[in-house]
């Protein structure tokens, strides 16, 4: 039997695609699931020691023109307020709310050029202090440490300059779309570069960018070639450059990108959407020597506790082979998890998850 291994431990075994002692186990609760969780006995506990799963410890900067983040307006049902990126949001004041877009400020190439000077990788966009004081615990406890990156098709849409706006410009003004695309991705490269500098390490680069929906991309194969992949592959790139993976997170059905993606160099792609048309056993096939797949766990499937465990039952056994696996659901944890199913669904994932 294998001896119990640290997070970085088997998340390492995972990138080299070997057996660990069981694969990875992460995932991402709504904030409601985890006020019901404490309400069911959770109580204050961190969800993740309480569950003994995997400690993934996240290092982020700050990438935006850090335009006046402020509450425009708030009342009893919504809290409407600004962000650095520019974009004013409106959100129900209830947990898992999803935000109505109301306003951008970047709409066009002039506006653009207006925020492009406001973002330069000054040393305050780093959390020092968070750094020094949480560092030495994730060496010390073994945590898997990723850095996060913001930049791609998906966080320019939906963050900075709007949806029908970029998926317009991707076709009618590409050189404005692929220049804010290159100049996200330049500062979080020199930011990270300055937190590599100071001595601190990184285990992997994620990053997200969905790029596609049910049965279907928001752009071609070809625009993606052209516009977006070359963008990527320099993210990669400049990981490897200093010995760390990358990790791309798309929802969506993506799977003609895939093979680019693989060519380019990426080492590990979630969340493998069921329900978009993803099927996480064919790219366990297809990719499954090159590629760690992360995720697959149909989320729909959460309304019913058996029918989750029982694809967790048909899922590992072929996903975990010869490492190269992280186990999670392909989207998130709902609110209609208890505590109580989610111990089941962990404790299923760790016995099928097992390599003794």
């Amino acid at each position: 039997m294998t001896a119990k291994l640290t997070s970085r431990e088997r998340f390492r075994r995972m990138y080299e695609h070997r057996d660990a002692d069981r694969v990875p186990i992460i995932d991402s609760p709504w904030e409601g699931t985890l006020l019901r969780w404490r309400s069911e006995g959770l109580g204050g506990r961190d969800w993740v020691e309480y569950f003994d799963i995997d400690r993934v410890a996240h290092i982020g900067v700050d990438s935006s023109p850090r335009y006046p983040a402020a509450t425009v307006s708030l009342d009893e049902r919504f809290h409407t307020y600004t962000t650095p990126y520019g974009v004013t949001l409106k959100q129900l004041r209830v947990p898992d709310s999803t935000p109505e877009y109301v306003a951008f400020t970047v709409t066009d190439p002039d506006s653009w050029r207006a925020a492009k000077v406001r973002m330069t990788p000054t040393s305050d966009r780093i959390d020092w202090a968070r750094l020094e004081r949480l560092y030495p615990v994730w060496e010390r406890e073994g945590h898997w440490i990723t850095g996060d990156f913001w930049f791609g098709f998906d966080v320019t849409h939906s963050w900075f300059v709007g949806t029908e706006t970029l998926l317009i410009a991707l076709a009618e003004e590409p050189d404005w779309c692929r220049e804010m695309f290159e100049h996200f991705l330049d500062m979080n490269i020199a930011l990270f570069e300055q937190i590599l500098a100071a001595g601190y390490c990184l285990d992997e680069i994620n990053w997200p960018d969905d790029m596609g929906y049910k049965q279907n991309q928001f752009f071609s194969r070809r625009m993606y070639q052209d516009l977006l992949l070359p963008v990527q592959k320099r993210a990669i790139d400049w990981a490897h450059s200093h010995g760390i993976r990358a990790r791309l997170h798309s929802c969506g059905d993506i799977r003609p990108f895939v093979p680019l993606l693989v060519a380019a160099g990426l080492d590990a792609l979630n969340p493998l959407e069921v329900k978009a048309g993803m099927d996480p056993h064919a790219l366990k096939a297809q990719y499954g020597d090159r590629l760690v797949l992360h995720g697959g766990l149909n989320a729909v499937l959460f309304a019913d506790t058996e029918a989750t465990i029982a694809e967790i039952r048909r899922l590992l056994p072929v996903m975990k082979q010869n490492g190269g696996y992280i186990f999670s659901s392909d989207h998130s944890v709902p609110n209609t998890v208890s505590l109580e199913e989610m111990a089941a669904i962990i404790r299923t994932a760790k016995e099928y998850g097992s390599y003794s």
